[in-house]
């Protein structure tokens, strides 16, 4: 039996990989300093949880099989030493994936944005038709017990390729670990500035990804998207094809949108442009493995979407409440766009947190400017503790406003003044638009919704 060891189990991605390795019959152990919910009940149920917290260097010995590190343990750490000093296997999680998917045809989903939603679609549409695929995705997905999936069975992996770094002691984005056979590449807009502190360095790294892609695979992409569109046009890898994507034909009719194909309408569950191009790059990944158009529209017509990702929290017949992801500038315009779109008599209301280290740094805090102005009122907050915590110079409340550059910006530093502010409001025939990489301090989206005056 293969014995695993995880540093930094309690991790979202890592909990997963344990649970995954543990439901293929692998002994799994793990440690952390910090083991939060839903982790920690997810690893008890499973019988995998550590008995103590901390690092105990007792715990790795000579027959562990692999060690895998996860980017929240330090390179100091006291388990990770001793796993060299035993001279055993250590993988970044993004090596461990690669190693165990390595004989099967890799599907990489990248880009800036819209990843977890693209392979949220392209797994929607596998599941639908009953095919088996290994994966790795950065949300939990409704018919999914975990984020993580891997069997000795299945021909495919469907990837989640992140470029952030792949572990403490290996600087290289995670997505260029993972060699695709097919790949897609939704677009490129600036982020992690802490790693990569020019946008040049940032689109370097998707070119890498480029050339990386195996002899005779598939890359696909986001022609809409200029940079990209420049970056896999002048991409060095020749052995590759190259197949562009754009918006798909629609409509809107009565708060739904259609995909217009031939004479046929299909009605789908998400909206905006930027789901639209993300379903039109899922939909010709689905045909690399063989799957026709009809089958994709066929499935493709019950997918949700992705948690957090235009997330319905609360609705009534006259006021819609939504949550997403978006944090950086792109994402902020492409989710309040879409919004406005959809309800083009609303009157929208969109509150946006300064929540990750890009977006909380004063140098990059510019990239901001317009990315709220579709909105018909802009809120924006950010957490001076926050701002401590990461280590960064502070920002003043009137650095947020000339940023954005949008006059009757309101910004808030306290998260229960927000909540006062949006519970004071009538919210008849509106829509409130809460957008971040966090959950504002601890706010209950449900809870709040019930608060508001409807």
């Amino acid at each position: 039996m293969e014995k695993v060891h995880l540093i930094a189990i309690g991790g979202s991605a890592m909990h997963n990989m344990a649970l995954a390795l543990h439901e293929k019959g692998f002994k799994v152990t793990g440690s952390d300093d910090e083991i939060n919910e839903p982790s920690k009940s997810r690893l008890a149920k499973a019988r995998i949880l550590p008995a103590k917290i901390g690092w105990f260097p007792e715990k790795i010995t000579n027959d562990i099989t692999a060690v895998i590190l996860g980017m929240h343990a330090r390179a100091d750490n006291p388990e990770l030493i001793r796993a060299k000093e035993l001279g055993l296997k250590i993988y970044s999680y993004p090596e461990y994936i690669y190693e165990a998917t390595k004989n099967k045809t890799r599907i990489v989903i990248g880009g800036s944005h819209g990843k977890t939603t693209i392979t949220a679609m392209i797994l929607h549409v596998m599941h639908y038709h009953k095919i088996e695929t290994d994966f790795l995705v950065g949300a939990q997905l409704a018919g999914f017990d975990t984020m993580v999936n891997l069997t000795n069975s299945s021909k495919y992996a469907v990837i989640e390729g992140d470029e952030y770094l792949a572990s403490p002691i290996d600087r290289r984005p995670k997505f260029h670990l993972y060699k695709p056979n097919i790949a897609i590449l939704s677009g490129i807009a600036w982020d992690h500035i802490n790693v990569f502190p020019t946008f040049e360095i940032y689109v370097e790294q998707f070119t890498k990804f480029i050339n990386l892609i195996e002899s005779k695979g598939t890359l696909i992409y986001c022609s809409e998207d200029k940079v990209l569109d420049i970056c896999c046009k002048n991409a060095e890898n020749k052995n590759i094809t190259k197949a562009p994507y754009s918006i798909p034909k629609n409509e809107i009719k009565d708060g739904t949108t259609y995909l217009l194909v031939d004479d046929q309408k299909f009605p789908l569950q998400i909206f905006g442009n930027h789901n639209l191009m993300n379903l039109n790059g899922a939909r010709m990944v689905c045909n690399t493995i063989g799957l026709s158009d009809k089958q994709f529209y066929e499935a493709i017509q019950s997918f949700k979407g992705a948690a957090k990702r235009l997330e319905l929290v609360y609705k009534e017949s006259n006021f819609n409440f939504y949550k997403d992801f978006a944090h950086s500038p792109s994402k902020l315009k492409a989710t309040t766009d879409a919004v406005k779109k959809q309800f083009t008599n609303r009157y929208i209301v969109a509150c946006m947190e300064l929540h990750t280290f890009s977006s909380l740094n004063e140098d990059f805090l510019n990239e901001y400017k317009g990315s709220m102005d579709l909105a018909d009122e802009a809120i924006v907050y950010f957490n001076p503790h926050t701002i401590a915590h990461k280590k960064l110079k502070e920002i003043t409340i009137e650095q947020v406003h000339t940023a954005f550059n949008r006059k009757d910006l309101k910004v808030f530093t306290k998260s229960a003044d927000v909540i006062n502010y949006l519970k004071a409001k009538e919210w008849n025939n509106k829509v409130l638009l809460m957008m971040s990489s966090g959950n504002f301090d601890g706010v209950d989206f449900t809870d709040l919704a019930k608060k508001l005056k409807l």
